[in-house]
């Protein structure tokens, strides 16, 4: 649906949490420490480490890379599941650390919003959190397709098309803020960064910071965003560009803003452009167009604006009005990238007790708004495999179980959709004009049925108790 929000920068928080067992690490190599520059790319060793003095390392079981949106829902995730199994006494007893480590300086909000359907919020009601972002945000009622010329081509309600649907824009910061309060209160540590990650001759995973700290887990979940770093270690390709860029924004209305809860779509040729109100005083904004190359990063907030304006400068005028309200610290501009998960070929998402979660496994282009719904439904299912096998024995081939469940449980999902919401994407740019007075005049407003294309959106996942 909605193009939506996707941070491009290296994400490479550590979120350390509970887990029912403890490491029994003997190991004996002295790995000696040093000062490390803080943005030098992750290395890797073709031999793994042997040993270490157990004063070289802080022993953790799982951690999870990454503290975005996968990062926090798949921490949060963890932590209600083992409330609900009743052993987070257990774990306290236990004496096993929880702390979370965030490359910034605060939690990475940058970014505008981005849109939660029915799926994504049955998972932060399982997390406990979807009421309290209800109430910030407006549901959004239904969908109106424009032409460039402002005319009308189709209109649709959601729970007309799509049974118990539930459409909400959530701005990124107040979900990732929200995600990181439901966390024990001493779990984030800031200013940390990953530098090099490798195997130990045990099976487990050392981990080692900007600043010479090691970590050494028997879990590690990397969630560290589209150009994930572990999953380069996993041996994924970069994601790929898929033909045409996006600029995005949120306009700011102090004295409230005029719109019906509705997104607002207006296609052209070669170009689209769509609207829906966030807030009370917000409203989302895209602009989707076609280039050949991702082009040149612009920092230049003002020239983003600028070539925002120009490229829809003879469209509605009420999306002007928004991009002129628009704060310029909220405007980006990103390539649209995917990343296709073929059978056999690409690499496996678990592998020993290292896996993928969210947009480090499956970047996705946002045409069906499912990037962070799928993310979400990630953090549970895993955190229920998770927690079923540590609860009963814990040892290493069951929790490789658990993990490679949880790869063949998602890659059915999540394939198939990162096909669809490229393609979707790609029928949306259409350049031909002939084709696009077709799309206009008849494949919009007499063959379109809103209900399947929201078919994707009735995927339930287990409870996590």
């Amino acid at each position: 649906m909605a193009v939506t929000s996707t941070s491009n920068s290296l994400a490479t928080s550590l979120v350390l949490l509970h887990s029912p067992f403890q490491s029994h690490l003997h190991l004996h190599l002295h790995l000696q420490r040093r000062r490390t520059n803080p943005f030098i790319p992750i290395r890797t060793r073709a031999n793994p480490i042997s040993s270490l003095t157990q004063q070289d390392v802080r022993k953790e079981d799982i951690v999870v890379v990454g503290a975005g949106i996968a990062g926090l829902a798949t921490a949060l995730c963890l932590h209600r599941g083992y409330e609900f199994l009743g052993v987070l006494l257990l774990l306290t007893r236990l004496g096993v650390s929880s702390a979370v480590l965030e490359q910034g300086e605060s939690l990475r909000t940058s970014g505008t919003s981005l849109t939660l359907f029915k799926n994504g919020w049955r998972v932060l009601d399982e997390m406990g959190v979807g009421d309290k972002l209800r109430s910030q945000f407006v549901e959004i009622q239904g969908m109106v397709i424009k032409a460039e010329d402002g005319k009308e081509l189709r209109s649709f309600k959601f729970k007309d098309e799509s049974e118990g649907q539930e459409v909400r824009a959530v701005e990124r910061s107040v979900l990732l803020e929200t995600l990181a309060n439901e966390l024990p209160s001493d779990a984030i540590s800031f200013s940390s960064k990953l530098a090099n990650i490798e195997r130990t001759g045990t099976g487990e995973t050392l981990l080692e910071l900007g600043d010479g700290t090691q970590l050494l887990a028997k879990i590690v979940i990397g969630c560290d965003g589209i150009r994930s770093p572990i999953a380069k270690w996993m041996g994924f390709s970069e994601p790929q560009y898929v033909g045409h860029c996006a600029f995005r924004g949120l306009g700011f209305y102090p004295d409230g803003q005029p719109f019906e809860p509705k997104v607002n779509y207006v296609y052209g040729r070669g170009l689209r452009a769509g609207y829906v109100p966030v807030s009370p005083t917000k409203v989302y904004w895209f602009i989707c167009f076609n280039s050949p190359s991702p082009g040149p990063k612009i920092t230049d907030a003002s020239m983003l604006k600028k070539q925002a304006c120009e490229l829809v400068r003879s469209w509605p005028s009420e999306l002007l009005d928004i991009i002129d309200k628009t704060p310029d610290d909220t405007i980006i501009r990103t390539p649209l990238v995917d990343r296709w998960l073929w059978p056999i070929t690409s690499p496996s998402a678990a592998s020993g007790g290292v896996v993928l979660v969210g947009d480090a496994w499956h970047p996705m282009t946002p045409n069906l708004g499912q990037g962070a719904c799928c993310a979400l439904e990630d953090a549970v299912i895993l955190a229920g495999k998770l927690a079923g096998s540590l609860q009963t024995a814990g040892l290493p081939e069951s929790i490789y179980s658990a993990l490679k469940s949880y790869e063949t449980e998602r890659w059915g999902r999540v394939f198939p959709l990162t096909i669809r919401a490229n393609v979707v994407g790609s029928l949306l740019q259409w350049e031909n004009p002939i084709i696009c007075a077709v799309r206009n005049n008849v494949i919009v407003p007499k063959v379109v049925r809103l209900g399947p294309l929201l078919e994707h959106t009735n995927y339930i996942c287990e409870p996590l108790g």
